[in-house]
């Protein structure tokens, strides 16, 4: 078995956080607004190239020593964390974090070293 360090990197954003729009607007056609943030990370690490990148809501918890958040029954507070996960090659993250200033500034991000293991079928390679 030959495993392969990797790494996981969490970025900790609010539901409610918006990324600026890219879209054009005009009177006659108005854009649709500004899209969750939690999404264009994972459409950026797409395009760099990155192993996998997925988004966990949080139903219950704190972020950045605040108040404890949960969700309602009837309604979702907005102020809830949402975790954005990358995994990648730890310097595939770091330039990720270099290029993704203006998504990242003022996040909390978190690194993880992990072992990507390559399972064949000869059994784990």
């Amino acid at each position: 078995m030959i495993p392969a360090e990797v790494g996981m990197l969490r970025v900790y954003v609010r539901r409610a956080d918006r990324a600026a729009s890219r879209e054009r607007r005009s009177f006659w056609q108005p854009g649709t607004g500004a899209k969750p943030l939690y999404r264009e990370p994972i459409l950026r690490a797409k395009t760099a190239g990155l192993m996998n990148a997925v988004a966990h809501p949080a139903q219950y918890g704190f972020s950045d020593h605040g108040p404890i958040r949960e969700d309602g029954s009837e309604l979702s507070d907005p102020q809830l964390t949402i975790c954005v996960e990358l995994i990648g090659r730890r310097a595939q993250l770091e330039q990720f974090c270099r290029q993704q200033g203006d998504l990242l500034t003022d996040k909390i991000i978190v690194y993880k070293p992990l072992e990507q293991w390559c399972v064949g079928p000869a059994g784990i390679t």
